[in-house]
């Protein structure tokens, strides 16, 4: 049975005392969440060591919102896989939308980090999504599906059933609106398979796959509730403890 993770994604929000904040705030509410759902927070750089402090020791998870690809060396801005893991992180968002469309990554850049994530022992959250204009124009399967073969190219079946795939409509990225649980739960089933065709059907069956996109503590009981959304990539709503405990517990509803 795959886990139900929940994931909170600060972006570029939460100076040091702000994050103090927040974490405590969540650690005050995270009794109330089985053990059994995986609950990650995802700080700016900046706070990830603050952050690894104040949860060690509990339930809570520690994951970065970006990797670079290389182990190291002149590389002004990045940060490596072996420094996320020093300070404590056990996860990190690769591919996001955000970095697809402001900075350009690609797919084989997304590949690359996957990669380079696993050789380290950290678990990459893997985002795909589709535009409006390409939902619209009924392009979503085929972007998916090219956003997945290439940025999962090379992984062994082990692998990808290790990994988080998030599915994240770009239209539905801190617009308010919200894939329908019916559209969410499609495009999901259409990821489970595609990964059976390239993984099988054993390793595709324990792939976790969460929904992104606009997750709010009135929407997230029906979207966690289909059978092939697997938790939650949250946005703006991870930026208030409560909402973001809130989302966590709907996974148990």
């Amino acid at each position: 049975m795959r886990p139900t993770v929940i994931a909170g994604n600060w972006k570029m929000n939460m100076d040091l005392a702000e994050s103090r904040d927040l974490v405590g705030g969540i650690l005050k509410g995270i009794g109330s969440i089985p053990a059994s759902t995986v609950v990650i927070i995802c700080p700016p750089f900046t706070s990830l060591q603050l952050s690894s402090e104040l949860i060690r020791g509990t339930q809570l998870r520690l994951g970065a919102q970006h990797m670079s690809h290389l182990d190291g060396g002149a590389y002004t801005g990045e940060i490596s896989a072996r420094m996320l893991l020093g300070i404590g992180c056990k996860y990190v968002i690769i591919g996001h939308s955000e970095r697809r469309q402001y900075y350009s990554e690609s797919d084989a850049l997304v590949k690359a980090r996957t990669h380079k994530a696993l050789q380290n022992g950290l678990t990459p959250i893997v985002c795909v999504g589709e535009t409006l204009a390409q939902r619209e124009s009924g392009e979503t399967t085929t972007v998916i599906t090219t956003q997945i073969r290439g940025g999962l190219d090379g992984l062994s079946p082990e692998q990808a059933a290790g990994i988080i795939v998030a599915y994240e409509p770009v239209w539905a990225i801190g617009t308010g609106k919200t894939a329908s649980p019916d559209q969410a739960q499609e495009v999901h089933k259409d990821i489970r398979k595609l990964l059976v065709t390239m993984f099988g059907e054993e390793s595709a069956a324990k792939t976790v796959i969460q929904y992104g996109g606009s997750v709010k503590e009135d929407n997230a009981v029906q979207l966690l509730a289909q059978p092939d959304i697997d938790g939650a990539l949250v946005g703006g709503a991870c930026l208030k403890a409560e909402s973001f405990l809130s989302i966590a517990r709907s996974a148990t509803t």
